[in-house]
């Protein structure tokens, strides 16, 4: 056992160790080409024959990575993505990436997980370090894991080493990279987690050991499910603002004027993308295993899950002060991707309010200069149309789910067609056909600024 640590450290410190990377999405991808600008050989695993190829001709599909800094990582002949699980033999260091979805039921998924592990089974280096990024709910590392390479006689800190360590992507971010966000990790054993935090060392700028998986894995639910049950809350305050008559919006750039005890979150059509949805019913659905039933993580589920019914209620109330109503009406959506900037549509709210107002009659279409296509619930693939205000003047009315920093916010308030803004986005244009969540009473117009948009 101290020989294959000491041997893989030594490795991993002069950047000898063959690192592998199990899943090429926006987690894996990033930590991969991080990997390579370090200076490691790495092995990227992807069972999607497109992926392999796209990065082989250096064309990245994920907005973090631009396909000139992919090509720049191939043409350094030290990264080979494949979809050959067998390359498990010759890396040292594997880090897991693959999705955990919820299923239909709002149950963990872990089937990805499972099927790597599987391939480990078969293909495994004697001394490998494995670390899971997958997020999951606290134990997945030991029960999934560390128990079926047991099964198989395998043991932990002795035969391979186990560590977990929750990815902290949040795409489009300018700021925070794979480099320079903090990375928590936490090792199964304390060898286990020396090589774990001295890999990660390499390639990240902090890392932030705790004592075992499940902290690491509970870090991860907690930091999610906080932001979860603030944002229902502020929902919840937005509908209320709505009902009393008192703008939201304000209300929050007021308390936020604290300098202490208050941190600002905004209301919205919804939540959207893999972890705020999906990591708090994680933790809910093992917390039943211990027979306790959090009722703040099913309380704001709920209340977030229904922020797009309430898009629609809202769309309907303003489409009658039109003598007009939801059915055969022609609606325009801005935005389908989760959060601005981006073209991911995981999760996205846009999507549920589309089916909504589909199945209440409408006929309804979107514009989204990320998000090119989508499929609805049918399988059938929708299309954004192009971006054309004179077009646009047709729509009933135009519903702002995405606040894209590109849209032309100025053309669009012009067009006088009612607006329903979920993000405050029209904030600078307070007409009367403008109207936003969280609140009810339209702003008083002066001349001025309607001869502005004469």
């Amino acid at each position: 056992m101290k020989e294959q640590f000491h041997t893989l450290m030594n490795a991993i410190e002069s950047k000898k160790a063959v690192l592998g990377v199990v899943g090429l999405g926006y987690v894996g991808l990033p930590l991969a080409v991080e990997m390579v600008k370090q200076g490691f050989t790495v092995i990227g695993i992807d069972l999607d024959p497109s992926k392999v190829e796209s990065i082989y001709q250096g064309e990245s599909y994920i907005h973090d990575i631009s396909s000139e800094d992919l090509k720049t990582v191939m043409q350094s002949g030290r990264f080979q993505p494949t979809t050959d699980y067998s390359m498990l033999r010759v890396i040292d260091a594997l880090s897991i990436c693959v999705p955990t979805p919820l299923s239909e039921n709002q149950d963990p998924d872990t089937s990805y997980i499972v099927t790597v592990v599987d391939q480990i089974k078969l293909h495994m280096k004697e001394g490998m370090l494995i670390t899971l990024e997958s997020t999951t709910y606290p134990g997945t590392t030991e029960e999934l894991i560390e128990q079926e390479l047991e099964a198989i006689g395998k043991k932990v800190g002795e035969d391979y080493f186990l560590c977990f360590s929750p990815e902290r992507v949040d795409p489009s971010n300018g700021r925070y990279t794979t480099f320079n966000t903090p990375k928590v990790i936490g090792g199964t054993t304390e060898e286990c987690l020396k090589l774990g935090a001295a890999l990660y060392s390499q390639y990240v700028e902090t890392v932030v050991p705790v004592s075992n998986p499940k902290i690491a894995e509970m870090s991860k639910l907690l930091e999610n499910t906080f932001r979860s049950v603030n944002i229902a809350f502020v929902n919840e305050m937005a509908m209320m603002c709505d009902r009393m008559g008192i703008d939201i919006w304000e209300v929050i750039d007021a308390a936020a004027t604290k300098p202490f005890g208050f941190m600002p979150f905004y209301p919205g059509p919804g939540i959207g993308g893999h972890c705020i949805p999906l990591d708090p019913m994680y933790l809910s659905w093992k917390a039943k295993g211990f027979r306790f039933y959090s009722q703040f993580i099913e309380l704001a589920q709920s209340t977030n899950d229904n922020m797009p019914y309430y898009v629609m209620n809202k769309t309907a109330t303003i489409l009658n002060e039109y003598a007009k109503s939801i059915r055969k009406s022609n609606i325009l959506l801005l935005g389908m991707a989760y959060k601005p900037n981006i073209a991911d549509l995981r999760e996205s709210p846009a999507l549920e309010v589309y089916e909504l107002f589909k199945e209440a009659g409408a006929n309804v279409e979107y514009f989204d200069p990320y998000a090119d296509t989508f499929r609805d619930k049918h399988g059938e693939t929708v299309s954004s149309v192009e971006y054309n205000p004179a077009n646009f003047k047709g729509y009933d009315c135009i519903v702002l789910i995405t606040n894209h920093k590109d849209l032309e916010y100025d053309e669009i308030a012009s067009l006088g067609v009612p607006i329903l803004d979920t993000r405050n986005a029209f904030k600078e244009y307070p007409l009367p056909h403008i109207y936003k969540i969280g609140h009810s009473v339209q702003h008083p117009v002066t001349l001025q600024e309607e001869a502005v948009f004469a």
